[in-house]
This record gives structure tokens, sequence and C-alpha cells, in this order.
């Protein structure tokens, strides 16, 4: 991940719009390390193809569909009325979950017959012309440093810019209607990687596994949906040219890292010092010049190395528990990239047993916390230096990160009685961290599509 354009505006300490919502200490600092972290051997690394997306295979490939996952498709479209009868899965819950995947649905619905599924499988393409006339930018900084500002009164939570780096491109998209591949273009002149992350509602994340954690991740897509369109629009009314996208085109994670946004975690998130990894993130590819950030260092690869929490809360035994390895689970992983890996098809068997997304890995992450309170600032500090196994033990001791009764996130328990606009019911941590302790927790919720 080579990093081009550093100068006025790059500095990832600095507040000038990279970290959007709030002030941190110094504890963030530049990552000058080659490639983040990761190690990539050229002799193996290949592009990943987006046919290889394990929610792809579960489209074309026998090993992984069955009627579990078609079910779990489906369930998106038509709520079921109830699901093992256990809290966090009436049909209430899901009504919501779907509701909020309803924007991005639109989207990726809208020209399905043009075998474009944009947001998911194609770029999204609902924009005006670009004008004609070109305002010209003399200083990629402060265009950079305007850019953000747009971003962030057009509803972006975290905003980063990087370069086009061809490796993260997928080889292929993935066509539904051929059931296979199709090219996946790329004009030259985009040479700009405009970052956008938004934050997942922490207290729907509470509950997970639930398929109300589920309408986190939904709120997260279809919010990103109108903020990448309204920039994407933005940059075009300049005479430049914007292409948004979210999961589909690129791998985000990448692209996350190189714009100084997160650091790599053991769960295969990018952990990001406002929101850890309750965040969603889409991409914008843009020939506007803007200078590029870079990569940051705050604690998580030294706190990740001795934290397991994802690994062992996760349901499904996907997250790994050992060191950062070249291995591949199955051809759903990226070959050639010595990192900690998820194995996906294990994920999403998962997801499709409990006939929802899991966010377990999100819920119980140390990182997943108020960041705007003194406590957790403080935690932070601990987090990011030395102290790393204080804060680990405060963490571990603290009811942070506990699953909150989805019963508990409703109003007066789910009861039909009318709630002034605006209120918010309280969140109440009940049960154990261990998503192995009881019935109810063994049927967990995290992201239909890893961003």
């Amino acid at each position: 991940m080579t990093v081009p354009g550093a100068g006025a505006g790059s500095d990832p300490c600095s507040t000038g719009g990279v970290r959007s919502k709030r002030r941190f200490p110094t504890h963030i600092r530049p990552d000058d390390r080659p490639e983040a972290g990761w190690v990539i051997d050229p002799s193996r690394f290949r592009r990943f193809d987006q046919v290889d997306d394990v929610f792809n295979r579960s489209w074309w490939d026998e090993e992984i569909r069955s009627k579990a996952t078609e079910r779990f498709f489906m369930s998106y479209r038509r709520p079921l009325e109830e699901w093992r009868r256990a809290r966090g899965f009436r049909r209430k819950d899901y009504a919501l979950r779907n509701a909020a995947w309803h924007g991005a649905d639109i989207f990726a619905e809208l020209k399905e017959n043009e075998d474009r599924r944009e947001g998911f499988l194609d770029p999204l393409t609902v924009l005006r012309q670009a004008s004609d006339e070109r305002t010209e930018t003399e200083d990629p900084a402060q265009a950079a440093t305007e850019l953000k500002q747009v971003a962030r009164v057009l509803g972006a939570d975290l905003v980063g810019v990087t370069g086009t780096d061809e490796r993260w491109l997928y080889s292929h998209r993935y066509s539904r209607m051929a059931d296979g591949p199709k090219p996946n273009p790329m004009d030259p002149a985009l040479e700009h990687v405009v970052v956008v992350g938004q934050a997942m509602d922490r207290s729907l994340i509470a509950t997970a596994p639930s398929a109300l954690a589920g309408a986190a991740t939904g709120i997260g897509y279809s919010q990103d949906v109108v903020v990448l369109l309204a920039i994407s629009q933005y940059i075009r009314n300049l005479g430049y040219q914007a292409v948004p996208t979210l999961n589909d085109t690129a791998l985000a994670i990448p692209y996350a890292v190189k714009a100084g946004l997160g650091e790599y975690g053991r769960n295969g998130l990018v952990i990001t010092p406002e929101y850890g990894p309750n965040v969603r993130f889409g991409k914008i590819f843009t020939d506007l010049p803007l200078a590029h950030d870079g990569p940051v260092r705050f604690g998580v690869e030294e706190m990740c190395g001795i934290c397991r929490a994802c690994t062992e809360a996760c349901p499904s035994g996907a997250i790994p528990a050992g060191e950062p390895t070249d291995r591949r689970h199955n051809r759903s992983n990226i070959a050639g990239i010595t990192k900690w890996t998820v194995d996906g098809e294990a994920c999403f068997s998962y997801w499709a047993k409990i006939n929802s997304d899991c966010s377990v890995c999100i819920r119980v992450c140390p990182y997943t916390r108020d960041h705007g309170s003194w406590p957790d600032r403080l935690w932070m500090r601990l987090a990011s230096g030395r102290f790393r196994r204080l804060a680990l033990w405060w963490d571990r001791h603290s009811s942070r990160g506990r699953r909150v009764s989805s019963v508990d996130w409703w109003p007066d328990g789910g009861s039909t009685v009318p709630v002034r606009i605006g209120s918010s019911p309280p969140i109440v941590d009940r049960s154990p961290r261990n998503d192995s302790s009881s019935a109810e927790q063994q049927e967990p919720t995290a992201t239909r599509l890893d961003g």
C-alpha cells in the first residue's frame, strides 16, 4: 500500500477532516510499515475474484448453496413470522431488519434486468450527468479538506482519501444472469479513492445475535448509498468523474486501512478509533485531484495479539486464535497475504442456520464502545500503549460487550404502548458475554455483506 500525496492535509493524526466526528489525542500515529503490517507474497498473490465471494458462491456453488441459504436470502424479501421462538427473532424484529435494508435494496434491484445489482455486484449509477465545465483544482490538499467537509455535511461519519491500487480491485465481477464472471472495468484516470465510513447503531448491535441486530447493518448500507451518491454528485458537479461503490468493484477493507480510517483486526474487520469495528465502508473512485491520507496505528495489532474476545465468542469458530498466517481456508479468501483470515464458509453457514446476519464479533470487541465518554477515552489511551493488558482486564471485568436482550431494546418489552417520538429505550446488559452460554445466545447476527 504505497501512499502518495504526503504533505499538507495528509497527516493522519490531524483533525483536518480525516477524523470526522471527534478530536482524538495523539495516540493515533502514522503507520510507516510496508503494506500497513500485511505481508504480501508477490509470487502467490492473486486479485480476488468476486465470483468467489461466499455470498455469491451460495448462488452457484453446490458446496455452499442449500435450503438454508435460500431461506436466508428469501427472508430479506418476506419477513418470517417467527424463527425458533427465540427473543430477537420475532416478526417485529425481522420487520425492522428488512425495513432497514429497504433503501439499499431499492438501488440494488433498480437495474437487475440489465444484469446489474448496484451497490453489491456493480457500482451505483443513479447520478446526474457531470458538469461540462471543470473547476480547476490547484491545491489537492485544499480540495481534500473541502471534500471531507462536504462529506460530513452530507452525512459521512468518517472520510479518508487514498490512491487507487489495482491489487484490491476484483479481477472479475459476478453476473447473476450468467451465473459466472463478467468484466470489472476501471478507468485508469480514476486515480483517487474517497473512503466513507458509516457508524452502525450500538444499541442494535448490542442485541446480537438477533434479527434485530441485523437492522444495524441494513441501516448502515442504506445510509451509505445516499451519502455516496450525494458526495459523488458533488464531485460530478465540479466537472470530474465519480464512481460510487459499496461491496462491488473492490475490497473495502484494504482501502479503508490505506486511507487512514483504522487498523486491521483479528476479526477481519477495520477497527477505527471512533467506532471500533462497528462501521460500514463505501468507496468513490474519482479523477478529482486530492491529497492522500496515510495508514495509522493506535495499538490494534498489539491488542488483538493478546485479546481473543472475538475468537472465543464466535459461534461458528471462524475467527483465528493464533498469529497472522498466509493460510487460506477456502476459495473465499484472498491468496498470498499474511494476516488474520476469517473462514467465510463457516461464518456464512452460521448466518444461514440462524436466518440472519451475525455481529457477535463486533459486539464483543473491546473497541466497540462510546468513545465520547471520558472513561472510554481513558481506556483508549491505555489500550494504545504499554498498559493495554490493564485495559483488557478492565474491559473483561466491565459490562461492556455483554449481550442486551432484544426484549429490552423494544419499549416496554415490545408491547404496543405508544412511545413518545425521540425517546430511546434503555440499554441493559443482562446476559453473559460468552455466546454459547444459553440457548437464546446460540442464534447470532453480523453483516450480510462484508465491508
